[in-house]
């Protein structure tokens, strides 16, 4: 199996090569059958990667520890599904994961449009077959996943404890999918620059594929805030790692892509503006993997220093010359068809949400990569702490969620002085009334009473937005409310969907407003039977215990929680010990409600007692919930037209057939 997968890569090399001839060959000599096997070659790298991916889960899965990365990243008594886990748990088989899902979007590309844009597939075939030929020179001459030891070790090593957690199973997946997602609107965007078709045409075709990369980017990031919640043991979700930082950069550009494109399919403006985007967020999608894999910058995510380093910068270095010059050449005809006619207008809502999210990411990457900075200079890493990040970020990400409310209640193009009084007094009185009533009831702190006024105020224009197209339904057709908000919202998937995410992002913003706001926090040294009152909450310590199994020793605490005089919960907060990495490892507790997360660490211990920390977190499940409601508005965005109307149809059909 080892052969057999490392004979994969290297075929795999070739035929990405062959690829890449043969389109070329087939546009320069205009001969579709060359350009056929071209595309035909991307299907046979994605069989000839599957392979090689089969062949290293078989390898871990049986334990064959002569294999370097088996031995290193899995052991006998590691679960299966962590054995399964380990492709993305080091280095090389993180690359060929990458490589892996790379060959699978491509070849849906190739399938799809097999009939349709075929003058920019030979680009996009180009353009994913050069990063797979990359990302094959890696693993077969850098990375190799099926290296041999020169003996055979009696177990391995095991994962990191830290990923061997449920969400660190899956929150790699997610953010890889959303990743090398990019690389097909980064594709198609190459190939209008090359061909000079930059219209609209490779706008349509890319608008699910770049929906889908930043759904599973947004997923990703979800479930690694979650993870650092419940495995780091710190009582945070976000704490402006290099790593989790990589991770937003490409979400900032593309969900400013995302927004500034419909102002380029409906006003025709935007257009080197969308080009930039499209190519930036590519750009960091491959810079995040660089910085995960290269090691350059100390984080709890990354790899130690390797010789991939260089090649990832070299390889970046070279994308962005080359399509950032191809845009150059390309200006002259990416000029805008219009202009912005009023600054109170939609599109101006758009413009300067595109700003604040480019923004943000630029403060962010100058952040990220300060470190590095300094150390050319001065010879030593100065690392740049949360504060420097949220005191950016908390300002932009208020005025995002400010941005969201107008947007919904203000028109395209020019709205008059007369609808904008009208649209915007109630909910303008409103929030001024909810500031003296913050006020009042003794909440303090700008950026507290301005987030929760903001929130509100969002919520009422998306409500709005709801109802008024809701009522207009109903009095055209007379169908129920709940029929006429099904109806509407199946014939606008896009726009409605499109609320639906907002929402979901005003939830995430009030649990971050409530967890950074209102937090509480205390340490405390307890003794069997003690007692301890933190807000409503009274803790009591019923001693410490201990238990081992194949992979790891542990001790925990028991721990009663009581609220208002009522037992809600029994917790047991423990340390986990692997002997195989010699180091420990918290496990957290956290009993959760929709108000706050009680959130418990077992600190230390001795003979008579041990040491507790607790968190209690305000609104956190809100951040969750959130996110569950963000991925169904994008799918709601996604879906196939008149979806909504097969399902009432399909309904209606088996309703009547049951009678």
């Amino acid at each position: 199996m080892t052969d057999i997968g490392y004979f994969a890569l290297q075929l795999g090399l070739m035929v990405s090569v062959g690829s890449i001839i043969l389109v070329f060959l087939g546009v320069k000599q205009k001969r579709p059958e060359l350009i056929r096997s071209g595309e035909n070659g991307v299907v046979a790298v994605l069989g000839l990667t599957t392979i090689a991916v089969f062949a290293l889960e078989y390898l871990m899965i049986t334990s064959d520890f002569n294999v370097e990365y088996v031995a290193k990243y899995t052991s006998r008594a590691l679960p299966l599904i962590y054995k399964i886990a380990a492709l993305w748990g080091g280095q090389a088989g993180s690359l060929l994961f990458w490589l892996f899902l790379l060959t699978i979007y491509s070849s849906v590309a190739v399938l799809v449009y097999r009939k349709k844009h075929r003058k920019l597939m030979p680009w996009v075939v180009g353009t994913t077959m050069v990063t797979s030929l990359f990302f094959h020179l890696l693993l077969v001459f850098v990375a190799n996943p099926f290296g041999r030891l020169d003996f055979i070790p009696i177990d391995g090593n095991g994962l990191n404890p830290l990923l061997q957690n449920p969400y660190m199973a899956i929150h790699p997946i997610m953010l890889y999918l959303g990743y090398v997602g990019f690389v097909i609107p980064f594709a198609f965007a190459i190939g209008a620059l090359a061909t000079k078709h930059m219209g609209t045409d490779w706008l349509r075709a890319i608008r699910r594929s770049t929906m889908t990369a930043w759904l599973f980017l947004t997923i990703g990031n979800i479930l690694g805030m979650k993870w650092a919640y419940v495995e780091l043991g710190w009582g945070g979700f976000w704490a402006w790692d290099p790593v989790e930082n990589a991770a937003i950069l490409p979400w900032f550009t593309g969900t400013a892509f995302l927004h500034s494109v419909m102002i380029q399919e409906k006003k025709g403006m935007l257009k080197i503006w969308n080009m930039v985007l499209i190519i930036t967020t590519f750009l960091l999608t491959i810079f995040g993997t660089f910085l995960t894999r290269s090691g350059i910058l100390s984080s709890v995510h990354t790899f130690t220093k390797s010789a991939i380093g260089p090649m990832f910068f070299g390889f970046l270095a070279l994308m962005a010359v080359a399509s950032f010059g191809l845009l150059f050449m390309r200006l002259d005809s990416l000029k805008s068809e219009s202009q912005l006619e009023s600054f109170i207008s939609r599109e101006s809502t758009f413009l300067f949400n595109n700003l604040l999210l480019v923004g943000a990411a630029f403060a962010v990457l100058w952040g990220t990569i300060f470190p590095l900075v300094s150390e050319f200079f001065k010879g030593v890493q100065v690392t740049v702490s949360a504060p420097f990040f949220n005191a950016i970020t908390v300002p932009i990400g208020l005025s995002l969620i400010l941005l969201t409310g107008v947007c919904t209640m203000i028109s395209w193009r020019k709205m008059t002085l007369s609808k904008f009084r009208k649209n915007f007094l109630y909910p303008l009185v409103f929030s001024v009334v909810l500031i003296i009533v913050q006020l009042a009831v003794g909440l303090r702190g700008f950026y507290t009473i301005m987030a929760f006024t903001f929130l509100f105020f969002t919520v009422y224009s998306l409500f709005m937005e709801f109802w008024m197209g809701t009522r207009a339904r109903q009095r055209m057709t007379g169908e129920k409310a709940l029929q006429a908000l099904n109806t509407l919202v199946g014939k606008n998937k896009r726009r409605y969907g499109g609320y639906i995410v907002h929402f979901g992002m005003v939830l995430i913003f009030f649990g971050f407003a409530g967890s950074g706001s209102f937090q509480f926090e205390k340490q405390i040294y307890m003794k069997e039977g003690e007692s301890v009152q933190m807000r409503d909450y009274m803790l009591i310590y019923r001693g410490l215990a201990s238990d081992e199994t194949d992979g790891y020793t542990s001790v925990y605490t028991n721990l009663d929680i009581y609220k208002n005089g009522k037992l809600v919960s029994q917790l047991k907060p423990e340390k986990r010990f692997y002997p195989k990495q010699e180091q420990p490892n918290t496990e957290v507790v956290i009993y959760s409600t929709f108000k706050e997360d009680f959130y418990v660490i077992l600190a230390g211990w001795d003979d008579e007692g041990a040491t507790i920390k607790v968190y209690i977190n305000p609104l956190i499940i809100w951040i969750w919930l959130g996110g569950i409601v963000v991925v169904l508005g994008t799918l709601v965005a996604i879906a196939p037209d008149d979806t909504f109307g097969r399902l009432r149809r399909r309904r209606k059909m088996e309703l009547e057939e049951t009678a």
